[in-house]
């Protein structure tokens, strides 16, 4: 199967309360140019900063409120999942076909919440493959799930997405049916990654590419902010494989 990339400037818009936020044409499936990863580090600095306890959090507030499926709507929470592991819950392909995670058992799992014209996509996607390639035989899978809600950065059709992740950067671990990570539309995984982790700005999934390790018994183990690189996290892959 395959999966998928995105482009955050910290100087657009979305960080400009005073000029809305373009919606890129859904045509448009190719990376942005902008110097996504660098400045987002820079600018947002480590999860302990001020920006990220308090700006961002209110960025990430009002965005959480964007369904890519639905009008925005205030006031409405997705509710807290009740499964006990991640092998309770069942999801849609990139083809729309559906998957039990109870195949899944015995594997460590990156779960990762992917876009395609974000600045932080050349960078994930390259370290996810390089990743899952080198430690898929010994019982690692990468769950890719595509979400328009950060900066509509994720706007295409599954097969573009599809075609997009498996042309320009080869991948091959499973990238599933898009789906709303944040709000009233929330996907049931993300319900139970959520309220199984917390995480620094609560229960919100922050930006494009936030990553949940899961390990072998279907327990969400850490979570990791879009700033947090796939390879940062191998010393912890390795750790739980060899558990």
């Amino acid at each position: 199967m395959a999966s998928i990339p995105c482009s955050l400037n910290p100087t657009s818009s979305f960080f400009n309360f005073s000029k809305p936020t373009p919606t890129p044409s859904p045509s448009c499936l190719s990376v942005s140019s902008c110097s996504g990863t660098s400045s987002f580090k820079s600018l947002l600095g480590s999860s302990n900063s001020a920006f990220f306890q308090h700006g961002f959090a209110l960025k990430a507030r009002i965005f959480s409120g964007f369904s890519s499926n639905s009008k925005l709507q205030f006031g409405v929470f997705a509710t807290a999942a009740t499964g006990k592991s991640i092998y309770d819950f069942t999801v849609k392909d990139i083809d729309r076909k559906e998957v039990p995670l109870s195949k899944f058992k015995g594997k460590v799992l990156l779960i990762v919440n992917v876009a395609s014209q974000c600045g932080l996509t050349t960078s994930n996607y390259s370290e996810l493959s390089k990743l899952y390639s080198k430690y898929k035989d010994q019982g690692l899978e990468i769950l890719a799930f595509p979400c328009n809600q950060f900066g509509f950065q994720e706007p295409g059709s599954n097969d573009q997405i599809k075609n997009f992740a498996c042309t320009r950067f080869k991948a091959e671990f499973p990238i599933f049916d898009k789906i709303d990570v944040n709000g009233p539309f929330t996907a049931p995984i993300y319900q139970f990654l959520k309220s199984s982790s917390g995480g620094f700005l609560g229960d919100l999934v922050k930006w494009n590419f936030e990553k949940f390790l899961v390990d072998k018994n279907g327990k969400v183990v850490e979570r990791y902010p879009p700033t947090t690189s796939p390879l940062q996290i191998e010393k912890d892959i390795r750790k739980l494989l060899a558990a």
